[in-house]
């Protein structure tokens, strides 16, 4: 409605001036992209080829995965020293951190004098049926995975809306609402992808449907 007393182009103004504004806020960043985005390609058999290498000789995470109940095998708990035992992790690592490097530069993180660098650094084999139960990464500032097989039919990865414990009294959104409303969002990354997220976002592994084993290596960046 025009409001009186003002010219044509005033109201016009008014109107432009007045009307409702609806803005993002408090956004969650995931990066993704190839691995060889930043640098040489990464032969995701030959990574394979170490990733089950390493499994069956390491006694100890073997133990720590019976122990725990772990569906498959996994380093976390055994190993620190990946790329010692094949290069191939080192120059995972190289691409990884010019990955990180972008993600970081997106985040207008000021880092002082400080860096962001490698943590930690894992290999994941989730056996069919298996979960990895929802968790976050204390400690850290980056944390993401890269694929190394995906079978048909095997785990996305599942992301929860960091606020989910402050909605308490409101409604559950619609099945068709848009990707930044939603309270879970599910990403199925391909073999040479890489992931990364903020170390504080909650994430799980959900069921894996597949008759083969999903492989990924993982890891942790600190502000050191």
């Amino acid at each position: 409605m025009f409001i009186t007393g003002r010219s044509f182009v005033s109201n016009l103004l008014y109107l432009e001036n007045t009307m409702s504004q609806i803005e993002s806020l408090f956004v969650t960043r995931l990066y993704r992209a190839a691995l060889a985005e930043h640098g040489k390609s990464i032969d995701t058999a030959e990574l394979e080829a170490s990733c089950l290498s390493i499994a069956d000789d390491d006694e100890a995470g073997q133990d720590w995965c019976e122990e725990n109940n772990y569906p498959g095998y996994t380093s976390y708990a055994s190993l620190t020293d990946l790329g010692w035992r094949f290069s191939i992790f080192n120059d995972l690592v190289e691409a990884l951190d010019k990955h990180v490097a972008a993600f970081v530069e997106d985040l207008d993180f000021d880092l002082g004098d400080k860096k962001i660098t490698l943590d930690s650094l894992w290999i994941n084999i989730l056996s069919p049926g298996g979960v990895h139960t929802s968790h976050l990464h204390p400690h850290s500032v980056i944390s993401g995975t890269t694929y190394v097989t995906m079978p048909e039919g095997t785990s996305a990865i599942k992301f929860e809306d960091p606020r989910s414990a402050m909605m308490m009294a409101a409604p559950v959104r619609k099945k068709d609402a848009r990707p930044e409303l939603r309270n879970f969002i599910y990403a199925t990354p391909e073999v040479g992808e890489v992931l990364l997220w903020e170390s504080w976002l909650r994430h799980e592994v959900p069921l894996n449907m597949a008759e083969e084993e999903r492989i990924s290596v993982s890891f942790n960046y600190s502000w050191n």
